[in-house]
């Protein structure tokens, strides 16, 4: 799962609220739709935990609802490495004129403990205006959601102008049977499209507003460095300045004071530019310079006391883990520290190694932890950010669509490494009160109504005869 820090929370906190953002009403309530509103329940109630559920049954239980709808047998496969952990993929061929689109939910979730929850976390539960549930924010709304529009849309006759794909994963929250992974490395044919719409972004709710709607089109690539500095020690009766925790700390002082160089993608681009247009004054002007691809110092310095801002501009790498010394009364022979980093797309871990042994010092031992996944961006593509555009303003007038780099990591980025562009999408959520993998986790009944809507309409139109035309 990812969600990544919410944009609104920072654009409004610290740079005050845009007076035409700030009065905007959300769009009246969407009117309840019960399919989708019944697979949500069953798919709730079917634990998908690594440690004890089956994603198999979650998967065959979809696939029933599609193949009683009239979807063949054919076109409906439940797959995967084990018993346990099944995928569902099914196509419904369209005219051809277009590549297919594929529709992705993870059907696994976190685990949940009845002890930690105030209610029994696989039994869904409306309550007070909220569908309570361990993934129900993460995300088999959306698994239920897209089920339900690919039988909406059969029911009413619609020949999409492109094979449309469902594909429902395991193993994306943890667990050694990534579907998404094992589906390409055995079955890419099976899930190979010209773009995939999945998680990762959605609206965000602040104060009750409806502030912006997020578009996760890139991802940032986690890689840990193990830092070291030995030496022979001695009696701390008899200190020395060659003290391994003080070589240590020095280097991590100059890390501490040390910036990447600013590089921006189309996505971070366009990030910039449409969030500009929240803005006034010096910040607006600063994001435009940004986005122009022009700043001076001056602006990517103000920019950078966001840590958000900060984190779309450049690569960061952070010290997380410090230890060191054997004993009280001993100059220490060892010091440690793990250094984090989320490298930009398109950087080598080659790259930010080589920056960081400079920065570090040679007194330091350097040495990466595990491979990185490299990720690249997925381009703006027009027909999708129009689709967009267009049903974002629709449902909700006056919220704008901003496209993100998301710092953290999700199936997405298997899926663009592969060649295959991937947005996330997703609810609306408070961002002052998100409870994905946490206790009691819930989505407003409104916010599902409203997504299963909106991306009923938005698959409707990318899979049009006249889409792109």
């Amino acid at each position: 799962m990812i969600r990544f820090v919410a944009v609104s929370s920072l654009i409004l906190a610290l740079l005050g609220q845009a007076p035409s953002v700030a009065r905007q009403k959300p769009a009246s309530a969407i009117g309840p739709d019960p399919l989708a509103r019944d697979i949500f329940k069953e798919l709730i109630e079917i634990n998908t935990t690594d440690s004890s559920g089956s994603t198999t049954k979650a998967a065959e239980a979809m696939a029933a609802r599609l193949r009683a709808a009239g979807f063949p047998d054919s076109d409906v496969q439940v797959i995967g490495p084990n018993a346990r952990k099944g995928n569902l993929v099914a196509r419904w061929p369209g005219l051809g004129k277009r590549r297919p689109i594929l529709l992705l939910a993870h059907s696994d979730v976190v685990e949940a403990r009845r002890e930690d929850w105030t209610m029994d976390p696989f039994t869904f539960v409306e309550r007070e205006g909220y569908f309570y549930g361990r993934g129900t924010t993460d995300m088999k709304d959306m698994a239920a959601a897209w089920v339900a529009t690919l039988i909406r849309l059969r029911r009413e006759g619609f020949a999409p102008a492109r094979d449309l794909i469902l594909a429902l994963t395991a193993d994306e929250e943890g667990g050694g049977s990534n579907g998404v992974a094992w589906l390409l490395a055995n079955h890419r044919s099976l899930v190979d499209a010209e773009f995939c719409l999945t998680e990762g972004g959605g609206g965000e709710i602040q104060n009750g507003r409806y502030v912006v709607y997020d578009v996760g089109a890139a991802e940032k690539v986690y890689l840990d460095f193990s830092l070291e500095v030995r030496n022979k020690g001695g009696h701390s009766s008899l200190p020395t300045r060659d003290n391994a925790i003080y070589q240590l700390a020095d280097g991590l002082v100059r890390l501490s004071r040390f910036d990447f160089p600013v590089r921006l993608n189309e996505v971070t681009r366009g990030f910039f530019a449409r969030t500009a247009r929240l803005q006034k004054g010096q910040v607006a002007a600063d994001m435009k310079a940004v986005a122009g691809g022009s700043p001076g110092p001056d602006a990517v310095r103000r920019l950078s006391r966001s840590p958000y801002y900060n984190a779309m501009m450049r690569t960061t790498c952070v010290a997380t883990r410090l230890e060191g010394g054997h004993a009280d009364n001993a100059l220490p022979q060892l010091a440690r520290a793990v250094v984090n980093c989320r490298m930009l797309p398109g950087e080598s871990a080659a790259e930010v190694k080589t920056t960081l042994a400079r920065v570090l010092g040679s007194q330091i031992t350097l040495t990466q932890s595990g491979r990185p996944e490299p990720s690249p961006p997925s381009p703006l593509t027009p027909e999708v950010m129009r689709a967009l555009d267009t049903q974002v303003s629709a449902m909700w007038p006056g919220v704008p669509v901003v496209p993100v780099m998301t710092t953290g990591a999700s199936d997405g980025r298997m899926l663009r490494s592969a060649g295959i562009p991937t947005f996330g999408l997703g609810l609306w959520d408070n961002v002052d009160d998100i409870r994905a993998h946490g206790r009691d986790e819930r989505i407003g009944v409104r916010q599902f109504d409203e997504e299963v809507e909106f991306l009923y309409r938005l698959v409707k139109m990318l899979a049009a005869p006249q889409a792109g035309s």
